[in-house]
């Protein structure tokens, strides 16, 4: 018959429910254990509760299911009977057999006494025998174990908590490990150690346990490691409690704990320093955080990236931008998108019949075009706020593409990534990533990554990469395209507004409201830019000729 299944709740001393004078219970037969625990309380006036007990309630009963002769002879009608009681022993084995803690037998309306052959079969069985007056009710019973339940959950969850507390601070000592096995021995009561990838201990804390122990523990530590388990506790051995936690994946760290006895809340405090160890061995282990922390300092002191980029761990690198899906950046007005059509200046048609209502042309101060009585920068009525990636977000987004190199500015994320390790899509956001380029090269894959984003979030696509296939470009000398194009763009001067305004119409084929949304302004500010565009170059933007050159010299500046 397999182990009775107790039910995980806080469990309550049954001397402590004895102490309830309010119930008045009374103790009258089956060992006095103070250690004894009870787990729940069920009535129940079947004459055979086994079916109906989970393991550890204290049972309540009447005695409405016990026959009358049972009462007298100990037998049953219809039953043959060996010996008086045998009523009773068959009831309380079966309790016994089902996991019950203790028998609560209450007096009034059907029994004025205890059977004398109940307490018989509760003293053989070594089952707790409580006696209930009649002016307490079961319910009342009940009500009792709960609230005591109810306290020992609450002292449980302060004990975790200021356990927590004092294990984070100790973590954060100039010695955290030895200060993190210090906490933990003290509030297991116990003793703490900390094994190393051979198996050798290499710091410990608190009360030496006996050699036996120390052996068994280290045995569950080789099952821990061999098994690749992350856990391996509630072992007894040599009258410890022993548990061992491995620390991370692969680290070969091993947390081992021994104490005299486990109390609630142990395997959750042990969990705790299992877990801010897993955190300080990984970065000794690994050295990636002070391989990052070199690499910086380097950085600062004037090192070129070339000589810095080893220490990352990578040769060649991708940039990565991205905003979370829908994010709207500073000063992006998204309007939904009018089905394209042909038009001057890629405007779209309206359809056959139907009547266009525009906006006038309104002129602003360094190209912007804000809402008469509107906060810059502030959402439209009716539309949601802008939503910015936090620095959780930005740190879940590097874990996902697998780089702790991770910045946050602007509303976007940029994340430094090894060219081996290719991004892909991420649900939930909107990404643009770089060609692979060299650490020499890094600024200008920032551009690069900037660009697809802005391109990305324009075409509503999740992700969009830096084109690096052959191009007309390649067929002329880097300075004659350089000069052409300085010659044919001259007109625009030096204002980059108008340039950048320009290329990114172009590569969006000529849309308003897409240009508008990859550069964070309004359509009416994109449509007075490039008609500026037209008229200092004195060319026809609608010539798919003129497109194409003004293309190409915009892709050289």
């Amino acid at each position: 018959m397999p182990d009775p299944a107790v039910p995980p709740t806080p469990p309550v001393p049954l001397a402590a429910l004895l102490a309830r004078e309010d119930l008045a219970l009374r103790q009258i037969a089956g060992p006095s254990d103070p250690g004894l625990v009870i787990h729940g309380a069920h009535t129940s006036e079947m004459a055979d509760p086994y079916p109906y007990l989970l393991g550890g309630e204290l049972l309540l009963t009447a005695g409405v299911h016990i026959p009358e002769a049972a009462g007298s002879d100990g037998g049953a009608p219809g039953r043959a009977q060996s010996r008086p009681g045998e009523y009773f022993d068959d009831y309380v084995s079966r309790i016994v057999a089902a996991g019950g803690a203790a028998l609560g037998f209450g007096l009034a309306p059907v029994h004025d006494t205890v059977p004398r052959a109940l307490v018989a079969a509760c003293d053989a069985y070594e089952l707790p025998l409580l006696e209930v007056p009649p002016q307490t009710t079961f319910s009342g019973v009940a009500r009792a174990v709960w609230q005591l339940m109810a306290q020992a959950r609450h002292a449980e969850l302060r004990r975790v908590t200021e356990a927590q507390q004092s294990l984070a601070s100790a973590a954060s000592r100039p010695d955290p490990v030895p200060s993190v096995l210090r906490q933990l021995a003290q509030r297991v009561g116990g003793w703490a150690v900390l094994y190393g990838p051979e198996g050798a201990e290499i710091a410990e804390a608190g009360r030496d346990p006996s050699v036996e122990a120390r052996e068994a523990l280290a045995e569950l530590v080789r099952v821990v490691v061999g098994r690749g388990s992350a856990t391996a506790s509630d072992t007894t051995a040599a009258g410890a409690h022993l548990a061992a936690y491995a620390l991370g994946a692969g680290q070969g760290f091993v947390l081992g704990v021994a104490a005299p006895r486990r109390d609630p809340g142990d395997h959750t405090i042990a969990s705790v320093a299992a877990v801010l160890l897993s955190l300080l061995t990984g970065e000794h282990r690994s050295g990636t955080g002070a391989a990052r922390s070199s690499a910086l300092v380097r950085l600062l002191l004037g090192a070129p990236p070339e000589t810095v980029a080893p220490l990352l761990g990578g040769e060649r690198w991708r940039v990565v931008h991205g905003v979370p899906e829908g994010a709207a950046g500073p000063g992006r007005d998204e309007r939904p998108e009018p089905p394209p059509g042909p038009g001057r200046h890629g405007r779209p048609d309206a359809a056959p019949g139907a009547r266009r209502h525009e906006r006038p042309e309104v002129t602003a101060p360094a190209g912007r075009l804000e809402q008469p009585n509107a906060t810059p920068g502030a959402p439209r009525p009716g539309r949601p706020a802008p939503h910015l990636p936090d620095a959780v977000a930005a740190s879940a987004l590097g874990a996902a593409l697998g780089s702790p190199l991770v910045d946050l500015a602007g509303g976007v994320v940029r994340v430094l990534v090894p060219a081996e390790r290719e991004p892909v899509a991420q649900a939930g956001w909107t990404l643009g990533v770089s060609a692979a380029v060299g650490p020499g090269e890094w600024p200008a894959a920032d551009t690069q990554a900037g660009r697809a984003l802005a391109r990305a979030r324009a075409t509503r696509t999740p992700l969009v990469r830096h084109g690096a296939r052959p191009a007309l470009a390649d067929l002329l000398p880097p300075g004659e395209a350089e000069a052409h194009a300085r010659t044919l763009l001259a007109p625009l001067g030096e204002n980059a507004a108008l340039a950048d305004t320009l290329r990114t119409w172009l590569s969006l084929h000529g849309s308003w409201d897409r240009t508008a949304v990859a550069l964070g302004v309004h359509r009416n500010t994109v449509r007075q830019r490039i008609a500026r565009c037209s008229a200092l170059l004195g060319t026809d933007l609608d010539d798919p000729d003129v497109r194409m050159e003004l293309w190409f010299a915009l892709r050289q500046r």
